[in-house]
C-alpha cells in the first residue's frame, strides 16, 4: 500500500500547488491580510520586541490553512470511496466510518473556530478586549470541541488507553476523555503559538506527520494513512510559499485545526509518548509563552526577554531562517527518536 499512498501524496501536492497561487490572489482581493497589530500584553502594555521583528510582515495574506483543509477534505471524499470500490485492502483498528467521522469533526470544527476568529480579527466585525475572540471564549470553545472529540473516541471507537513504550497499554477508563481533551486543546494552542515565523510551524508539522504516517502504516490503519498522505502533500505545496519570505500564512483557521488534529491522530494510534517527543518543539513554544504570562501576571517579572521562545532567539540575534531550519533539524532527530519508541 505504501506505493499507493506515495502516489496520492504526490497527487495532493500537485492538486494544492495548482490552487495555491490563485488562492493567494483571492486573499488579496478579499483583503484577508495580516493587519498592523496593536501588540499589547495582558496588562495592555506595548510589546516592542515583537513589533521590532514582525511589523514588516503586515500585508501578507493570511488564511492558507483553509486551502489545505479544503484540498484534503475534497480529495479524501473523492478518493476513499474509489479505494473501496477498487477492492484495495482497507483496514482499521476501529469502525471505519466512526474513525473518519472523529478525524474530520476535529479537523473542520477547529478550522471553523479559527476562521471565525480570523474574520473578526481582519475585518473588525466585532470589537472585543482581545484581538479577535476574547481569550476565555476561544479557550472555552476549544475545550468543548476537544471534549466532544475525546468522547467520540471513547464511546464510538472504544479507545480508553494509551500505549507506554516498553510497558504496554495503560487502561485509563473514563479518565481517557479529559486527558485526550487536554492534549487536543494544548496542541491546538501550542501550534498556534509556534506559527509565528515563516515556515516554522508548517515545516515542523511536515516532519512530524511523516513520522506518524510511518506509524499509521505500521498499524495498518487505512483511513489515517490516506488522510496523512493527502495532508502531507497539501502541506508541502503550501510550505513552498510559506518559507521565508512568506507569501502566505496559515491563519488561525489552519493553526488551530492542525495542532488539534495532530494530537488526535496520535491518540487514535495510541502514541501519546511519541506525540510528546515528536511534538516537543510545539510544547517548548507553548510552555515558554505560558511561563512568561504567569510570571508577569503573578510576579511582575519576565522570565524571557520576549515570548514565545522564537522571539527571544530573534532578540538574541538569531536570523529568522536560522531559527526555522535548526528547529526543523531538531524535529528530525526527535522524530527518529519518537519512531524508535513508537514501534516498540
Amino acid at each position: 500500500m505504501i506505493h499507493l499512498y506515495l502516489g496520492l501524496l504526490l497527487f495532493s501536492f500537485l492538486f494544492t500547488s495548482i490552487l495555491v497561487v490563485p488562492f493567494i490572489n483571492l486573499l488579496y482581493k478579499l483583503k484577508f491580510q495580516r493587519q498592523k497589530q496593536k501588540t499589547l500584553d495582558f496588562q495592555n502594555k506595548r510589546t516592542p520586541i515583537f513589533d521590532k521583528f514582525h511589523t514588516g510582515k503586515t500585508g501578507t495574506p493570511v488564511g492558507g490553512g483553509l486551502l489545505i483543509i479544503l484540498s484534503v477534505s475534497i480529495l479524501f471524499i473523492v478518493l476513499f470511496p474509489i479505494l473501496k470500490l477498487s477492492n484495495i485492502f482497507i483496514s482499521s483498528n476501529f469502525s471505519i466510518n466512526a474513525e473518519i467521522g472523529v478525524i474530520f469533526f476535529t479537523f473542520i470544527s477547529f478550522a471553523l473556530l479559527g476562521l471565525y476568529d480570523d474574520i473578526l480579527k481582519f475585518f473588525g466585525f466585532k470589537k472585543t478586549g482581545f484581538f479577535g475572540l476574547r481569550m476565555k471564549h476561544k479557550f472555552a470553545l476549544q475545550i468543548i470541541i476537544s471534549l466532544i472529540s475525546a468522547s467520540l473516541m471513547y464511546f464510538q471507537l472504544g479507545i480508553n488507553f494509551v500505549y507506554i513504550p516498553f510497558f504496554g497499554a495503560l487502561n485509563l477508563g473514563l479518565f481517557f476523555i479529559p486527558l485526550s481533551a487536554l492534549f487536543i486543546t494544548a496542541f491546538a494552542n501550542f501550534y498556534n503559538i509556534t506559527d509565528g515565523l515563516d515556515g516554522l510551524s508548517t515545516g515542523v508539522l511536515m516532519i512530524a506527520l511523516f513520522a506518524f504516517w510511518f506509524l499509521s502504516n505500521n498499524s495498518l490503519d487505512t483511513p489515517i494513512s490516506l488522510f496523512l498522505a493527502l495532508w502531507l502533500g497539501a502541506i508541502i505545496a503550501f510550505l513552498y510559499f510559506n518559507i521565508y519570505p512568506a507569501r502566505i500564512w496559515l491563519g488561525d483557521v489552519g493553526a488551530l485545526s492542525f495542532g488539534a488534529t495532530f494530537a488526535l491522530i496520535a491518540l487514535l494510534l495510541g502514541k501519546v509518548v511519541p506525540l510528546i517527543i515528536i511534538g516537543f518543539p510545539f510544547i517548548v513554544e507553548g510552555v515558554s509563552s505560558a511561563i512568561q504570562i504567569v510570571s508577569k501576571k503573578y510576579f511582575g517579572k519576565k522570565v524571557f526577554p520576549a515570548a514565545p521562545l522564537h522571539i527571544t532567539l530573534q532578540h538574541l540575534g538569531w536570523e529568522e531562517s536560522k531559527i526555522v531550519t535548526r528547529t526543523w533539524l531538531a524535529t528530525i532527530i526527535l522524530a527518529i527518536f519518537g519512531l524508535w519508541l513508537g514501534i516498540n
